[in-house]
């Protein structure tokens, strides 16, 4: 027996959460009966699981991890009812991948694409702490207090946001690009914490997560994580480390700039 949405997870339709929501939307049917509990059990061998009616098939499947270079205006979901580019026109339909996790329509830079469920439940679970690093342009130039106040934390919207690595890596007439580190996954935060002080984000691009760099992939462009790769984001301390050294003998770290 089975969990329901590790079932539709490990038939590659969603991860883990995005399954849970399928579930909760009275999508999925088991032998004939809609179901909205994502963790009822299900015999695959037996049952007869439908999502819109199309019957669900786990077959032995080879799991791929995919580094996506996400574009701007590009929607990282699965499929849009307004039929809005998704992160899934870059990537081959075949592979039947979803992505890990968000970034929001309007910033670019590295998305995860898997049909692990397991393991895009792993690193989208509350304990899941590796660093994202960014690149953002703002406009103007923040002042001390501005940058004090990101690293210590802040209250936006009554929540308090975890302290944030933020330096300026360079100033300009059109603006200052900042590299920011964040340890948590609030909706839209570096771009509430920068509006709360003024300043407009002109680009955001995520640039790492947690020892997956996006390097100099161009925008719309895609490539297979390493074995060691994948092995970090399980979790595997040696992998990770080796992963840390290999980024610290490259000449200034990330290397895709706009």
């Amino acid at each position: 027996m089975e969990r329901l949405n590790k079932l539709l997870a490990q038939a590659g339709i969603a991860s883990r959460r995005g399954a849970d929501d399928l579930v909760h939307a009275g999508r999925v049917t088991i032998n004939g009966l809609v179901v909205v509990e994502p963790g009822t059990q299900v015999d695959p061998t037996t049952d007869d699981v439908r999502l819109d009616g199309e019957r669900v098939i786990v077959r032995p499947t080879r799991h791929r991890y995919l580094l996506l270079h996400k574009p701007r205006d590009v929607l990282t979901t699965v499929s849009d009812p307004e039929g809005r580019p998704t992160v899934m026109d870059l990537v081959p339909r075949d592979l039947r991948l979803f992505p890990v996790g968000r970034l929001d329509g309007g910033s670019e830079g590295l998305v995860l694409m898997t049909n692990d469920g397991d393991l895009a439940h792993h690193l989208s679970h509350p304990s899941f702490q590796h660093a994202k690093e960014y690149r953002v342009k703002i406009s103007g130039t923040p002042t001390e207090e501005a940058l004090r106040v990101w690293r210590e934390g802040m209250w936006i919207d009554d929540e308090r946001t975890a302290p944030a690595e933020v330096r300026i890596e360079s100033t300009t007439g059109a603006g200052t690009w900042l590299r920011v580190v964040l340890r948590e996954g609030k909706n839209r935060q570096i771009r509430r914490m920068t509006e709360a002080f003024h300043h407009r984000v002109h680009r955001l691009i995520r640039i790492r997560l947690g020892p997956i760099t996006l390097g100099d992939l161009k925008p719309g462009t895609w490539r297979e994580l390493t074995p060691a790769e994948v092995a970090a984001l399980r979790g595997d301390p040696g992998a990770a480390a080796e992963l840390e050294r290999a980024r610290g003998r490259r000449a200034d770290g990330p290397r895709y700039k706009p």
